[in-house]
């Protein structure tokens, strides 16, 4: 299978781009060639121009491209470069598509369980929720799928509402784990708000999965079945990395430091993967417990790619 990538150098795409290299053709669209190449290897095509969408006719295309939403505060600066670097790359996917007489089989791209807005802890969210809290993460997400769906009728598309990604090197862990090798780990505001998690191993197997199973379409979350809220996040990753878990930081300090990008930290959503479990997926990491074990027992300093 020939597959085209956006956002290849980012931690899901660099994970699944390897897991899927041995069995199919590579290409990356990317602004810098020469560092898609350091990052995944010269045996992938990379290309800056989406001229080449119909020249090599991909059967598939795998949209992952976005400035990271928790990396910098929320400026109004910031914020639209968040939506622009969805929305545009999206939008430029679907108006080549659109235009090419050969159309890939299947069309795969990024949202985020943000598309659900802050939830009650009580609350269980699948796929077919509708009680929506429109805030920025929601906005962001609804316009990137709107965009996406403009494919729904042209082929098999697949829309992927990612939770945290949890892995050895990169992503959310690398941050979370400071405070705790400091010993001043704990708990954020009461603990109550809901974390959906995921292992990146099960991200990538679950997107193999939906490029390759051709009753797949629609939107799916990509979270593990047994969301936790904050303070049993806290306390598992403590315990795994043999830590005190004692530091509470209060609400009022969180929103001093990070502004509204605290909301991705003080409130959350219990989101579960109903589509991808009745799709015949099964979870490797579907315990938070078993997901940081993997992820924490290396002997390899962890700024080492795996």
């Amino acid at each position: 299978m020939k597959i085209l990538f956006t956002g290849g150098t980012g931690l899901i795409g660099t994970h699944l781009i390897r897991q899927l290299k041995p069995n199919h053709k590579i290409s990356v669209l990317t602004r810098a060639p020469s560092n898609a190449f350091e990052a995944l290897g010269h045996d992938i095509e990379a290309y800056v121009s989406l001229d080449l969408i119909e020249k090599f006719n991909f059967d598939a295309i795998i949209n992952l491209a976005g400035e990271p939403i928790a990396d910098k505060r929320w400026s109004n600066k910031q914020k639209q470069k968040i939506c622009q670097s969805r929305w545009q790359i999206t939008q430029d996917l679907i108006d080549k598509i659109s235009q090419s007489s050969i159309k890939p089989k299947v069309f795969i791209s990024g949202s985020a369980v943000g598309f659900y807005g802050s939830q009650k802890p009580s609350a269980v969210i699948d796929e077919l929720h509708n009680d929506i809290n429109p805030e920025f993460t929601h906005k962001v997400c609804v316009k990137w799928e709107k965009i996406a769906n403009q494919l729904k009728d042209q082929t098999r598309l697949c829309i992927i509402r990612t939770g945290i990604v949890l892995a050895k090197h990169g992503g959310a862990l690398t941050k979370m784990k400071i405070p705790y090798q400091l010993g001043i780990g704990g708990p954020i505001g009461d603990g109550e708000q809901m974390m959906s998690w995921i292992h990146i191993d099960d991200v990538t197997s679950a997107i193999e999965h939906l490029l390759t199973d051709k009753q797949c379409a629609g939107v799916y979350n990509l979270t593990a079945p047994h969301p936790v809220n904050n303070n049993q996040f806290s306390q598992t990753l403590a315990s795994c990395l043999h830590r005190p878990n004692v530091m509470r930081m209060p609400q009022f300090v969180m929103k001093f430091l990070f502004g509204e990008m605290s909301t991705l930290l003080l409130d959350g959503q219990a989101v579960i993967p109903t589509r991808l479990l009745d799709a015949g997926f099964h979870f490797r990491y579907p315990d938070l417990q078993s997901a940081l074990t993997q992820c924490l027992s290396t002997n390899r300093d962890i700024s080492e790619s795996d």
